[in-house]
């Protein structure tokens, strides 16, 4: 739920307490709690625990991201041909690329990235901020380029705490991504 209030603070806190909420009901690990601390429109650290995973992922601007205390290093993949995306089926447009297992949770999903267990995550739908701020800067900690679904950077804080679309990606492919993404991205904003 959105607080109005938070306008008028320096520091915010972005929780979502069970991101990945259908995996949560149906008794599946792919949920996680997310929690990131905001200055300035920027995360300054976030934290994602993921307990029926036994994982516990950590970023700190400026100082690298972790998860169970080993550093992460995002993918270095350099075609977005064959590249990994968390889905649980591709479009025909997306063929060239291979799904990888999809967790419900968003953080879970831009986490992936950062632990070079996928290549890619794209949304190309309305977010809150609350759902991507922990795991944005993990990502970014750990060398991922991540951005909204137009290649712009992800400003948090903001009177409208929603964005279009997320892009998480190995930095060599962000790009291509964007230019595979743009003309479904401007069709979907211009329907809203």
């Amino acid at each position: 739920m959105d607080a109005p209030a938070r306008l008028d603070e320096g520091l915010i806190w972005l929780v979502d307490p069970i991101d990945g909420t259908r995996d949560y009901i149906a008794g599946r690990s792919g949920w996680a709690v997310s929690v990131a601390l905001i200055s300035a429109g920027r995360p300054l650290f976030g934290m994602l625990e993921a307990p029926a995973r036994g994982e516990s992922w950590w970023g700190e601007a400026g100082q690298g991201s972790s998860r169970n205390g080993l550093p992460l290093m995002a993918s270095s993949r350099s075609e977005l041909p064959g590249a990994r995306v968390p889905a649980k089926k591709l479009t025909p447009i997306d063929s060239d690329l291979v799904a990888v297992d999809q967790p419900n949770s968003i953080a879970l999903r831009m986490a992936m990235v950062a632990a070079d267990e996928a290549d890619l995550l794209a949304t190309l739908r309305w977010g809150f901020e609350w759902d991507v701020g922990a795991a944005a800067l993990i990502a970014r900690e750990a060398g991922a380029t991540v951005t909204d679904a137009f290649g712009q950077p992800l400003h948090y804080n903001k009177r409208d705490p929603r964005a279009f679309g997320v892009l998480v990606t190995a930095p060599a492919i962000h790009g291509a991504a964007v230019d595979r993404l743009a003309k479904r991205a401007h069709e979907l904003v211009g329907q809203k």
